[in-house]
């Protein structure tokens, strides 16, 4: 039994003595294992081309409605309807809600007959001031009692003129209590139930309406930027974007309508306003958005991909791809960056292949698999 097992077990112990692949035969015509050249690191590469690049400044900015109104009572009384849909587009003039109007229609219908008791005064007044006329060339009226009368018709004449405004006033508090909208937009949610009494003097009032069409944004930039920016503007208007949070969506275009009239000293930097149609409703009051205002156009500058330039300790470098497929550091001086492409004025010719994906694992001489990248949209 013991030698059974030893014929067994010496082959298997005569195996794992012997070098690893002693037994093995390497194919024939394949290169020797030292001579193979070693294996490239691979990477993402891009081209240096030109192009037509936009001069982009960019910031964070705020959707404002070019209008927005807090309507609110003008007299006091019982809410007695709401005419507005929640969200509902409105014109100037266009009813909103109506305040019970009996108690501004009976003080109307007073003040009118207090008028024409006034105006039946004044007449009789006028008949007499004719009669003390006429006597009064013929000596049978005198002239004192003449100059009452006219007086009387002055005060009768000043009474109705007061009687004129009090109708007025009647008049234009009973139109108060038909609440309409003063401006074109959407009205929010509304802040108040009919039923209620309202008084001129609520603060909270009844709806807010803001106008979204156009709307506007405001954002910063720095005050360095604002002497290219009223160059800019000298020669026509400025286009403006937005974009969503993520700076990927184009959101809206319009262009840039002004800059404040002063610098902010606390941050130096000045604010502006810009415009958008907004026709499809996407941009919204409060919002927050990307913004990006073109001054001009590069024409034909040289450009690479803004991922392939690195920030080292002695400033910006790309890792150029050099015939012989090893990796070399070239430092390179930026105009400008837009995240897309950066304008490269220094360090690099027209046609050169720089990293674009895989520089971690890259230094200066390092072999490369290089495979083209995707081209920026």
């Amino acid at each position: 039994m013991l030698a059974y097992r030893l014929r067994h077990l010496l082959p298997i112990l005569a195996a794992a003595l012997l070098p690893h692949g002693a037994g093995a035969q390497a194919p024939a015509g394949a290169p020797a294992a030292e001579n193979r050249p070693p294996a490239g690191v691979p990477v993402q590469t891009a081209v240096v081309a030109r192009r037509d690049i936009p001069i982009l400044l960019r910031n964070i900015g705020a959707v404002q409605a070019f209008q927005s109104v807090l309507v609110r009572a003008r007299v006091d009384g019982t809410l007695t309807r709401i005419v507005f849909i929640e969200g509902q587009d409105v014109k100037p003039g266009d009813q909103l809600a109506e305040i019970d109007p009996r108690p501004y229609a009976a003080t109307l219908a007073q003040v009118m007959a207090k008028k024409a008791a006034d105006e039946a005064q004044l007449a009789n007044a006028q008949r007499d001031q004719g009669r003390y006329a006429s006597l009064a060339t013929s000596n049978f009226a005198s002239r004192q009692q003449l100059d009452t009368q006219t007086a009387l018709v002055a005060q009768y004449s000043a009474n109705i003129k007061g009687d004129e405004a009090s109708v007025a006033n009647a008049r234009l508090n009973l139109e108060f209590t038909n609440i309409k909208s003063p401006i074109e937009g959407r009205t929010g949610l509304r802040l108040v139930d009919p039923g209620n009494l309202i008084h001129a003097n609520d603060v909270q009032g009844i709806v807010t309406i803001t106008q979204i069409h156009p709307i506007s944004t405001i954002f910063t930039l720095p005050q360095d930027t604002l002497p290219a920016i009223r160059a800019a503007m000298a020669k026509g208007k400025l286009r403006v974007q937005a974009f969503t949070s993520d700076d990927k969506t184009e959101l809206s275009q319009g262009e840039l309508l002004t800059t404040d009239n002063a610098i902010d000293p606390a941050t130096g930097t000045i604010r502006l306003k810009s415009v958008f149609p907004n026709a499809d409703d996407k941009l919204w009051p409060g919002q927050f958005v990307n913004v990006r205002l073109q001054l001009g156009t590069l024409s034909q500058v040289l450009t690479v991909p803004s991922v392939a330039v690195q920030r080292g300790v002695n400033g910006l470098f790309v890792f150029a791809v050099k015939p012989d497929n090893t990796a070399a550091v070239q430092p390179v001086e930026v105009q400008q960056d837009d995240g897309a492409y950066a304008v490269v004025t220094k360090g690099l010719d027209e046609g050169v292949q720089v990293v674009t994906n895989g520089q971690s694992r890259l230094q200066n001489g390092t072999r490369v698999a290089a495979t083209p990248a995707k081209p920026n949209s």
